[in-house]
């Protein structure tokens, strides 16, 4: 049985709470946030955005970095923190406790995956696997960057039987083009994209480019796709930023269930509802694997080879930008409303 899920997806925020930056929260089930909570990663900007994040009526909260939150890549900060903090630097683990402490509701995920199930009693009932990873690319010196000739090795960490897709860099050719030139987003990305064909991928990083698309890929072993950019209300419209895939007002999306065993008992231990599956950032990992307890992995829910996948039809991407401007923000800051994502997904259980 499958039932709607609705998604708030945010990204680019910046340090801005929404009372600052001029928009509302929508009702929900699950808060996507696709990174740059900060502007250049201070406590005092990631306690702010990580009170407005606990604080918001979601069940569950999704959150990774962007480039900006420098003092979230330890490995980064070490070498380069004098740049953006020259009075008095920040401690990367207290910055990192800070958003995985902020509350239960928080899924810090640090280029990996998890299981969550949904268990509100007036809530959907659904559950989804996730993966999230914080690496983009981007002119000068910035936090979780990587070389495009590592690309293909980090993206193949995305688990074939991924649901949700956040990333805060977009795909290369899918809402990824800036004011003042061409697509900038990850070729690999894509590709891995195409392989894993999530039925959602949430991104953000380029301002300009905040919308959504539905992507229709095509057989195996070809990069074409069919690709339907989406429309959503004008800037300052009082509507809201809706993408329905349920059926009820848009076509639904051509994927089967991904998840294949609906019984909670093999999907989670009792009592919980969030399965962390994944090594953190920085540890080694075998592409297209997944750390599954063992008591807990169920048979029907496998990282199979792509070729068995063919069922897996459309992709909605979206860039969630809420900053609408980059620097030098030419004209004054702008902002966008938050997109909301309507998206049928398996339950977990009866009602």
């Amino acid at each position: 049985m499958r039932r709607k899920t609705r998604f708030a997806c945010v990204s680019d925020t910046h340090a801005y709470a929404p009372a600052e930056a001029g928009f509302r929260l929508p009702v929900g089930d699950v808060l996507i946030h696709a990174g740059d909570l900060t502007n250049q990663g201070r406590m005092d900007e990631l306690r702010k955005t990580m009170d407005w994040i606990a604080e918001a009526d979601f069940e569950v909260k999704i959150v990774i970095c962007g480039n900006h939150d420098v003092s979230l890549d330890a490995d980064f900060y070490s070498k380069y923190g004098l740049k953006f903090h020259d009075h008095r630097l920040e401690d990367p683990q207290k910055c990192i406790e800070v958003v995985a402490t902020a509350s239960s509701s928080i899924v810090f995920l640090r280029h990996q995956s998890a299981l969550v199930r949904l268990t509100r009693p007036n809530g959907p009932n659904t559950v989804f696997k996730v993966f999230g990873s914080p690496y983009s690319q981007s002119p000068g010196t910035w936090a979780f960057g990587y070389e495009s000739a590592d690309a293909p090795t980090l993206w193949s960490h995305i688990p074939l039987d991924a649901d949700i897709v956040v990333t805060h860099t977009p795909p290369h050719s899918h809402c990824d083009s800036r004011a003042t030139g061409g697509p900038v987003g990850c070729k690999a990305l894509r590709q891995a994209l195409g392989q894993v064909r999530p039925s959602l991928a949430v991104c953000g990083h380029v301002h300009e480019s905040r919308g959504y698309e539905r992507v229709r890929w095509a057989s195996r072993g070809s990069e074409e796709a069919q690709i339907v950019r989406g429309a959503l209300p004008p800037p300052g419209s009082k509507k809201q930023s809706l993408v329905d895939l349920t059926g009820k007002k848009a076509q639904r999306l051509e994927n089967d269930s991904h998840l294949l065993d609906d019984s909670p008992a093999t999907l989670f231990p009792p009592a919980q509802n969030i399965l962390i599956l994944t090594d953190e950032l920085g540890e080694p990992h075998t592409p297209h694997s997944t750390s599954y307890p063992s008591e807990s992995r169920p048979d029907g829910y496998p990282n199979d080879p792509p070729n068995s996948r063919s069922h897996r039809q459309e992709t909605c991407i979206v860039n969630a930008a809420i900053l609408a401007t980059s620097w030098p923000h030419r004209g004054g800051k702008r902002f966008n409303a938050p997109i909301v994502v309507d998206l049928e997904l398996p339950t977990w259980q009866e009602k």
